[in-house]
C-alpha cells in the first residue's frame, strides 16, 4: 500500500524530516516512541531502532526495525521485526528474522517543481505480526480483518505524511 503527498518543500528539508526516526512517534496513533538499538546512533544502513507500540486490540509490543536501504534524499527503507518474539519467536541468535519481516516500510522522495513528491509504501509480511494474532483467534473472518488493518494502516501513513508535510512547510502538524 502506497500513499503520497506533494510537499511545497525542497527535497533536503523533507530528507531531514523522514529520516528523523523519532518523528513518526508524534505523528502516528500506533508507535508510542522510538529509540536506537544494537549499538546504533544514527541512520546508515544496516542501523537498527526499537518501536514501542500501542493497539487497542493487540495491546503493546515492541519492534526492532533494520534500515535496508538509505539513499540521499531519494529512499530510506526498514524492515520492522518480531524483536521478543510476541508473534513468531526470535531466530537463535536473539535477534529478530530480518529475512522474513513483519512488515517493510519505505519513504521515497522525488523532486517535483519547487518542492518534493513524498511516497510512504507499507508491505505487511511475510512474517508473523500482531496481525497474525487477531487472524489465529478468528481466523473464518481473515478477509475482514486484513482489511480494517490495512484501513489502519492507511490512516497511519496519512497522518504521518500530512503532519511531514505540514512540517516541511512550516505549518503546525
Amino acid at each position: 500500500m502506497t500513499y503520497e503527498v506533494y510537499v511545497e518543500a525542497i527535497p533536503s528539508r523533507v530528507w531531514e524530516l523522514v529520516t528523523d526516526i523519532h518523528l513518526p512517534a508524534r505523528l502516528s496513533p500506533e508507535l508510542q516512541r522510538v529509540e536506537w538499538f544494537d549499538g546504533a546512533d544514527e541512520l546508515a544502513k544496516g542501523a537498527s531502532f526499537l518501536g514501542y507500540n500501542s493497539h487497542p486490540r493487540i495491546g503493546e509490543w515492541r519492534t526492532a526495525s533494520y534500515v535496508t536501504e538509505l539513499d540521499q534524499e531519494r529512499v530510506f527503507g526498514w524492515v520492522v521485526t518480531d524483536v521478543d518474539g510476541m508473534f513468531a519467536g526470535p531466530d537463535g541468535a536473539g535477534r529478530a528474522d530480518v529475512s522474513s519481516p513483519a512488515a517493510t516500510w519505505r519513504f521515497e522522495l522525488e523532486p517535483e517543481g519547487a518542492g518534493t513528491r513524498l511516497r510512504q509504501t507499507v508491505r505487511v509480511g511475510p512474517g508473523r505480526s500482531g496481525l497474525s494474532l487477531v487472524i489465529d483467534q478468528a481466523p473464518e473472518h481473515e478477509e475482514q480483518i486484513v482489511e480494517s488493518r490495512l484501513g489502519q494502516l492507511r490512516s497511519h501513513i496519512e497522518s504521518v505524511l500530512d503532519g511531514i508535510k505540514a512540517l516541511a512547510e512550516n505549518r503546525t502538524p
